[in-house]
């Protein structure tokens, strides 16, 4: 198109005042704020300018066109105040995907948030004395039953747990309590760096702790750590190692060890446990990741863990161990301003009746984990018959789930997976309109292919998945 006549199909184009003038406009102002209104009317002018320009829009169009911009604009109004904040299908097959929200929540904790959150609660209010109460009750009662006593028929001495907003303001408060001023010995193998470039001893020199590294990347014995106490020593420290594992040539003094060492020298010992399963991943065939009870059964004072990765919860930090050093944490100040609210209190609460009531199955990530191959291959299946099309090719091939969220880096779980090609497009493509698609479809790409493993798409989601990839494939 000439730009003369682009010019001239410019100055039909109304100002954003003009257009927000409009009677039919004006309306959209009862429902919408006019910020938002404007906003639109902007977007949809600029949309014009750019169809003009490109040819798309022309001196017969344009009319209709300018007809219609009341209509536009509730459209796009429409489209930019959906919910940014969206539900996934998860066909990546990393169960704590830390990116798409980690553990889904159970029935049983919707609900129960459902019914706390519309309606006032007991959060800090003790129903039998009618005074003030203390919000960690409604948790601790529950860890305690599931810490105490664990597999072995011998009682463990009583554990009490306190709740914050996550794992890393769970060490913060921790080392900040116990070490504050004070030196904390850690092996040089720990000093990992987690999600998001958060160090650990970044978040050591936050709560004011001193970091003293012991042994090498490879090797630290009992003696090392030892070797480094001096009367300013207030905690030893192990931290789990998250996202890789150190193989070969290597020597880690074990949790007894330093336990024993601890308490020999009057040194509480802490072990920043990450994941902190509740459930024996051993049963699954998952080895070398410690739950909370190993460590606690190995004489650690004071474990650290997430509330969203392998105990299936909320985002929390959680913080188990003796009784007296819990009560010095709770009271620093720090734990106020780190503490969680009501929804979070629910969340755990229902979780963790779950794991008392061992409805294990209940909680969608122990469900995910223990889904056996065959069983995936069947949906799988299902899947592909309910696609006809010769522009896209889908089969089903032998693959790995991973536990994902720093677990068991090296563990892997036996899947299938849907492997999906499209003629005349690439496999970013692919996923891009998958990802395009309402609710969106998260896979992973591998050497050329889309590949989709329903070990972390919910059953009910077979049928929208399908239906996606029917309309991808038409």
């Amino acid at each position: 198109m000439k730009t003369g006549t682009n010019h001239d199909l410019f100055r039909q184009l109304p100002s954003v005042d003009e257009v927000i003038g409009m009677p039919a406009v004006r309306l959209l102002s009862d429902t919408y704020t006019r910020d938002s209104v404007v906003d639109a009317g902007r977007a949809v002018l600029a949309r014009l300018r750019e169809e003009i320009t490109s040819g798309l829009i022309d001196e017969n169009s344009l009319k209709p066109a300018l007809s219609g911009l009341a209509g536009a604009i509730e459209v796009q109004l429409r489209e930019s105040l959906k919910y940014s904040l969206r539900a996934v299908i998860n066909a990546t097959g990393v169960i704590l995907h830390t990116n798409l929200g980690r553990a889904p929540l159970s029935d049983a904790a919707i609900d129960h948030i459902r019914e706390t959150a519309a309606a006032y609660s007991n959060l800090e209010f003790d129903l039998a004395s009618g005074a003030r109460g203390k919000r960690d009750v409604h948790v601790d009662r529950l860890f305690q039953k599931l810490l105490r006593n664990g597999s072995s028929s011998e009682p463990r001495p009583r554990v009490s747990t306190i709740v914050v907003n996550n794992n890393a303001a769970a060490v913060l408060l921790a080392l900040n309590t116990l070490a504050e001023g004070g030196e904390v010995i850690v092996s040089r193998g720990e000093l990992i760096e987690i999600g998001d470039s958060f160090r650990i001893p970044d978040v050591m020199a936050k709560s004011g702790a001193i970091l003293r590294e012991v042994g090498t990347t490879n090797r630290t014995r009992i003696s090392d750590y030892e070797a480094a106490i001096t009367e300013k020593t207030r905690l030893l420290l192990r931290v789990h190692r998250s996202n890789f594992e150190i193989t070969g040539f290597t020597e880690q003094a074990s949790t007894a060890e330093l336990s024993d060492l601890g308490h020999k020298r009057g040194i509480s010992f802490m072990e920043d446990l990450g994941s902190g399963a509740l459930f024996d991943l051993r049963s699954l065939g998952i080895s070398g990741e410690s739950g909370v009870l190993d460590s606690l059964g190995s004489g650690v004072d004071i474990v650290t863990y997430s509330g969203d990765k392998l105990l299936g919860g909320p985002q929390a930090g959680l913080i188990s161990g003796s009784p007296a050093l819990i009560a010095r944490v709770r009271s620093n100040a720090l734990f106020r301003a780190l503490r969680v609210d009501k929804l979070t209190y629910a969340a755990l609460e229902a979780i963790l009746m779950g794991y008392v009531r061992k409805d294990h199955d209940a909680i969608p990530i122990l469900r995910m984990m223990r889904l056996s191959q065959k069983e995936i291959d069947r949906r799988a299946q299902k899947v592909v018959d309910r696609i006809a099309s010769s522009k896209l090719n889908i089969e089903t091939i032998d693959g790995e789930s991973l536990l994902g969220g720093g677990a068991a880096p090296s563990c892997v779980l036996p899947t299938r997976l849907l492997a999906l090609t499209a003629h005349g497009i690439t496999a970013d493509e692919l996923c891009t309109k998958l990802r395009a698609c309402d609710p969106p479809v998260i896979g992973r790409v591998d050497e050329g292919r889309v590949l989709l493993d329903l070990r972390t798409v919910f059953p009910e989601q077979d049928a929208a998945l399908a239906s996606a990839l029917a309309r991808i494939a038409a």
